[in-house]
């Protein structure tokens, strides 16, 4: 049986999506999900920090020098995703694509309304 990376929590998998674009630090994170989701997932500062704790220790994300030299910057954290972090959301991704093309044909999707 093949290396299965850890299972991914919903908190998680948007975490290493809001990672997928390059480094962030905390609240551009926060800001990214809530953005993506239009305002229905709102991650807290909680939530994101013990979410990215975990997928530290899981070896997903690293944790990197910002390049701003913004005094207030001086104390945000940067995160980065690794090739396994990278991996695992590519794995998440076609999972769940798998499953909306499921509920698709069980015909669970809400249909386009016409303009």
């Amino acid at each position: 049986m093949p290396d299965r990376n850890p299972p991914l929590t919903p908190a998680g998998f948007q975490v290493l999506l809001a990672l997928a674009g390059g480094p962030a630090h905390g609240y551009a994170i926060m800001r990214f999900v809530e953005e993506v989701s239009d305002g229905t997932v709102r991650l807290g500062p909680g939530t994101l920090y013990r979410t990215l704790q975990r997928l530290v220790v899981d070896g997903m994300v690293v944790e990197v020098a910002g390049d701003s030299e913004e005094p207030h910057d001086a104390r945000r954290r940067y995160y980065e995703l690794t090739a396994q972090g990278r991996t695992a959301a590519a794995e998440e991704a076609a999972l769940l694509a798998r499953l909306v093309e499921c509920a698709a044909r069980a015909g669970l999707m809400a249909r386009q309304k016409s303009a």
